[in-house]
């Protein structure tokens, strides 16, 4: 992985950078990752430590349940970040990076008991009916 990694919204009223490793890809395919993306959630993630977060205000973080939240920006509406309430990491969408990641790689499918019936899985890589 390069050294830092940045990121942003698509007007950039949201830009982040990652100064530490992030994992690869996953593919979340539940009803609210399809919901909020209009597809499926594709994310990384790194450390809290790590992620240095710049926002102009726009930053929004939605509830997505009890244990989690969903972060994005409330200007132009990307979908940028999911985190577990107490968790030490967050999850990054990989379309927000900026150009090279490092060569980070899609890893694996979850969720894909709730898949859209409109598409196929058949990248070869692995596939979980819930989280993994």
């Amino acid at each position: 992985m390069a050294d830092i990694v940045s990121g942003s919204c698509n007007c950039g009223g949201v830009k982040y950078t990652v100064s530490g490793p992030l994992r690869e890809v996953i593919a979340c395919h539940c009803g609210q990752c399809r919901k909020q993306s209009g597809h499926f959630y594709a994310a990384t993630s790194a450390s809290n430590s790590d992620l240095h977060i710049e926002d102009s205000g726009s930053l929004k973080w939605y509830a997505a349940s009890d244990g989690a939240k969903r972060g994005f920006c409330g200007e132009c509406g990307s979908a940028l970040f999911w985190k577990r309430n107490d968790g030490i990491n967050t999850s990054i969408l990989a379309g927000s990076l900026d150009g090279n990641a490092g060569g980070i790689k899609l890893d694996r499918h979850i969720f894909v008991a709730d898949k859209g019936d409109y598409y196929e899985l058949n990248d070869g890589l692995p596939l979980f009916k819930q989280a993994d």
